[in-house]
């Protein structure tokens, strides 16, 4: 292929496939393709909820379409309209359901979708995440039953697993080292090229499409039970009454600590990546023992803020049932509208549990959004005081607010989970 004749397809316009997209169309014909026409029309009105698109670029590629036949970028959620491309490109969630297994519905729709239009030569490559195996052994059988034809004689594949960070806007797609695969030798030194001509940080093309499916899957693993250890340190601290974050300033003036900080592990990678290696291990027999340890030590951390702000308002002779209590944040990380597998719900269903008055405020998150995944309405603007007040996510808005003022009392409880608030005026810290 030549670079007139790349025409690529971006299967699902979120956090991963919008900015994708928007780079692949500076110089390759790109169409991003969507099933929600609302999320198009939002997109072509030059606006993006996910506040992960450079709108100046969107705008950009989105014109140069109109001019070239060659480059920039079209929008659309017609599937024949994506039927004349030869690179397919998977950006579509891989979610866990509630029982904590892989939920793989939207991978295999969207190969499904895809398999109605792949012609031979054509290349589907997957970004999303999954277990080691994934592509080869449950994407693959879709693609050759629905289009009829045979996995490297007619098509081929590739994965290149996703790095973006939502609400960082220093370590963006082109800033990152991008791990790239193909099912041919062939295959992946083309798709390496692909990625190279739009990555400023490089490529590292792997040896084969599961060493970069598990590369992907181990590094949120990692991050996981590293938090963990840190976590179950804040656990076993509180029980000696010290301060965990203390305890990390002291030890990281060791050269070689790493400073990672207790709190809550949600969002789409960190909190979900770790049971998608655990199922293709126990697929294989084995049962692991650190990756599952970890992930029981971070879910607990919710249950664990709402007992100890319970605890402590029985010490201080308050009351706990009808008391109001203000939670800043429910996105799952500071800055970003990000609100997928938030574990402040956590904090918030066990509060509720107790009898008490839950408002939360989050000048990020879409108040739409977040009734129809949580049942929670965000408060508009903070009128009221309140008995106790958690800060759960550390957006910059926060340090603006004057917290103190927001106390019912004087001995009103400031429950600071992110060690972000002025120590002098918090009452406990995770």
């Amino acid at each position: 292929m030549t670079t007139k004749n790349k025409k690529i397809a971006i299967i699902g316009l979120g956090y991963v496939g919008l900015p994708l997209a928007i780079e692949f169309g500076k110089k390759y014909r790109v169409i991003g393709f969507d099933i929600d026409q609302a999320r198009i029309n939002e997109l072509l009105s030059g606006s993006d909820r996910t506040r992960e698109a450079d709108i100046k670029s969107l705008i950009f590629s989105l014109d140069l379409a109109k001019k070239s036949q060659d480059y920039g970028l079209s929008l659309s959620s017609n599937l024949r309209d994506i039927s004349s491309c030869n690179i397919y490109i998977v950006t579509v969630p891989t979610p866990i359901d509630r029982f904590k297994s892989p939920n793989l519905n939207p991978l295999l729709n969207a190969s499904k979708l895809i398999a109605n239009v792949l012609k031979k030569e054509d290349i589907v490559i997957y970004e999303s995440t999954v277990y080691p195996g994934c592509t080869e052994e449950d994407c693959v059988p879709i693609l050759e039953k629905h289009s009829g034809l045979k996995f490297n004689d007619d098509f081929y594949c590739g994965y290149s697993p996703e790095r973006i960070n939502p609400g960082d806007k220093i370590n963006t797609l082109t800033k990152i080292k991008k791990v790239t695969s193909g099912s041919t030798p062939e295959i992946a030194e083309l798709i390496d090229k692909l990625y190279n001509s739009i990555i400023e940080a490089g490529t590292y093309k792997a040896p084969s499409i599961k060493v970069a499916e598990a590369s992907k899957a181990i590094e949120n693993a990692q991050r996981d039970i590293n938090i963990s250890f840190v976590n179950e340190l804040a656990l076993i601290f509180d029980r000696i009454g010290i301060d965990t974050n203390d305890v990390l300033e002291a030890a990281g003036t060791k050269w070689n600590f790493l400073k990672y900080k207790p709190g809550l592990v949600g969002g789409h990678c960190i909190g979900v990546d770790p049971y998608y290696l655990v199922h293709k291990a126990e697929s294989l027999g084995y049962h692991p023992q650190v990756i599952l340890s970890g992930r029981r030590v971070n879910d607990y951390m919710g249950n664990f803020v709402a007992s100890k702000l319970i605890k402590t308002l029985i010490s201080r002779n308050l009351k706990v049932s009808a008391s109001r209590i203000l939670i800043l944040g429910i996105t799952f990380k500071e800055n970003c509208p990000d609100i997928r597998n938030s574990k402040v719900i956590d904090i918030v269903s066990e509060l509720i549990q107790f009898n008490t008055i839950v408002d939360v405020y989050d000048p990020h998150a879409d108040k739409v959004e977040v009734e129809n995944e949580y049942g929670i309405k965000l408060i508009d603007k903070i009128n009221l005081k309140y008995d106790a007040i958690i800060l759960a996510v550390s957006h910059i808005e926060f340090k603006k607010l004057i917290i103190t003022d927001l106390k019912i009392r004087n001995d009103s409880i400031i429950f600071d989970i992110k060690a972000f608030l002025d120590r002098g005026i918090v009452d406990i810290r995770l």
